[in-house]
């Protein structure tokens, strides 16, 4: 996929023209990072926003007793390292490559004259923020009400609304994080993991191969576990 080609997919500029995008790409530089290599680190200054051209990468903070929390898994289109560069502060979390990835990188300089030049970019960044938070909101509040096995379904929704492809109804995660990433978004042990995840193939709700795991019939599993 070019450059043009994957901005248009971006949702805060997927309203611009191509000649904008060309200007857009022409000042965006691209890195790549391997399989668990660390692309931000959390109090770290930040100066730069991203765009994952490739591969998929985690979201991820330490809880107070050290335990990895993942807040969200970010794939191709979606972006990153914004609210550093609107606020001044350090970074809020960590950012790690789940596989080998490769990002398009625009400097703070450039991102906020960007944002001063196309309104449309600044209304699509706010309508974008608004709607992560929203979706933390309701996160919280499923996963702080419901039993583990529940969290671990709702994660699993969570998966396939960020990672995976749906067709005919059905949605398919080609990359499934490790048991013990996915026990770290759901609030549980890698163990209980396991178990649901047997326990839904059983009900037939779910399928896997090796690191494929396909959701059948997505918006029915949805409305069973949310």
């Amino acid at each position: 996929m070019s450059k043009i080609d994957l901005l248009r997919t971006v949702p805060i500029f997927s309203e611009l023209n191509d000649n904008i995008l060309i200007k857009i790409s022409e000042l965006m530089q691209v890195r790549s990072y391997a399989k668990e290599q660390m692309i931000l680190m959390e109090e770290a200054l930040g100066d730069s926003f991203f765009v994952i051209s490739s591969g998929s990468v985690k979201i991820t903070r330490l809880s107070e007793d050290g335990r990895e929390v993942i807040l969200a898994m970010l794939g191709e289109g979606e972006f990153f390292g914004e609210m550093s560069l609107l606020d001044g502060e350090t970074r809020s979390a960590n950012v790690i490559a789940i596989e080998d990835a490769e990002v398009m990188v625009l400097n703070r300089g450039e991102f906020l004259g960007l944002l001063e030049r196309y309104p449309k970019i600044a209304i699509s960044l706010l309508e974008e923020l608004t709607r992560r938070l929203r979706k933390s909101d309701q996160q919280i509040e499923s996963l702080s009400l419901s039993d583990a096995e529940k969290r671990i379904a709702i994660t699993l929704i969570r998966l396939a609304e960020e990672l995976g492809v749906i067709k005919l109804g059905a949605v398919t995660i080609r990359n499934l994080p490790y048991q013990q990433d996915i026990a770290n978004m759901a609030g549980t042990s890698r163990e209980t993991v396991s178990r649901t995840l047997k326990l839904l193939e059983e009900k037939g709700y779910i399928e896997r191969t090796g690191k494929i795991l396909i959701v059948h019939k997505f918006d029915q599993f949805r409305r069973v576990f949310t």
